[in-house]
């Protein structure tokens, strides 16, 4: 069993993780960021857990962006094929599960 503190996780960078799990082609990870991550697509579903901090999720739907103001204890699915971004207000650790080949 393994049980992991957010608060003992010191990242060096924005977007620097720690693997806490690894299963069935699935990776399960704690990141550290104060910086934006880019636009991107998965190839495969993802799910974004806010454990500290607010982090802003924009999606592109057609022409359009709409963006969600995540807070601790929120979750975001993202299916396969959502194009998005997160925008964190300040720092924020956040837990994510998604396809280990994923960008």
């Amino acid at each position: 069993m393994k049980v992991v503190e957010t608060s003992d996780f010191k990242a060096q960078r924005a977007w620097q993780a720690r693997e806490i799990a690894a299963f069935d082609g699935v990776t399960v990870r704690l990141h550290w960021t104060d910086q934006p991550y880019k636009w991107h697509v998965n190839d495969g579903e993802e799910v974004f857990v806010v454990l500290d901090g607010a982090v802003h999720m924009d999606v592109r739907r057609g022409q359009g962006e709409d963006s969600v103001l995540l807070t601790p204890g929120a979750i975001c699915h993202c299916e396969e094929g959502d194009e998005h971004r997160a925008v964190p207000d300040g720092g924020a650790y956040i837990l994510v599960i998604e396809r280990a080949e994923s960008p």
